[in-house]
């Protein structure tokens, strides 16, 4: 079968068709996402316009005096973990207080070093206990006065004993004490 030349343009003219409607539709979504991505541009601007630097710069700033302030105490607090545990020093200290308290020492035990972890900081505690005897009131400032004097250490447990009144005995009060040192450098 032979084609006329009308049917060979017949033919020619629907393919041409076919084709500008393919690219008519594919430039149809090609605008459609370049209007699409427009909008999307222009909202990104306005919240980047919104978006408040000064205020970022100003809290980037605080955070930094704060990690500033943090490192400044966490080497105090080494400082003070450093100094050396010696139960000579911590014996003499202990008598001291209980001096200026009015009590006397009537036991010491410890356990000796170990290693220990202090809010994540390396180590090594020194556990005492020790039985001390005198005045109620003495014993309670006995206390209160050995929690504070060591800088790096602390009164774990106190139990405090007290005799019946008819008796001589006075009250007593065994405690247990760590006492930390620093280990790292």
């Amino acid at each position: 079968m032979k084609l006329t030349k009308t049917s060979w343009l017949i033919i020619t003219i629907g393919l041409f068709v076919i084709v500008l409607a393919g690219l008519g539709a594919v430039r149809s979504q090609q605008v459609h996402q370049l209007d699409q991505l427009k909008d999307e541009l222009a909202l990104a601007q306005l919240k980047l316009k919104g978006f408040q630097f000064e205020k970022l710069t100003f809290r980037q700033k605080e955070l930094e005096q704060q990690l500033s302030e943090t490192a400044s105490q966490s080497e105090a607090a080494k400082t003070t973990l450093s100094q050396p545990v010696k139960s000579i020093t911590i014996s003499d200290t202990l008598f001291d207080i209980a001096e200026t308290n009015s009590v006397n020492v009537t036991e010491i035990k410890s356990s000796g070093l170990a290693e220990s972890n202090l809010e994540g900081v390396p180590c090594s505690a020194l556990s005492l206990n020790a039985q001390v005897e005198g005045e109620m009131d003495n014993l309670i400032s006995f206390i209160t006065m050995l929690n504070n004097d060591f800088a790096a250490g602390a009164v774990k447990s106190v139990d405090i004993n007290i005799p019946d009144r008819t008796g001589e005995k006075k009250p007593t009060a065994n405690f247990q004490m760590v006492i930390y040192t620093y280990q790292g450098g």
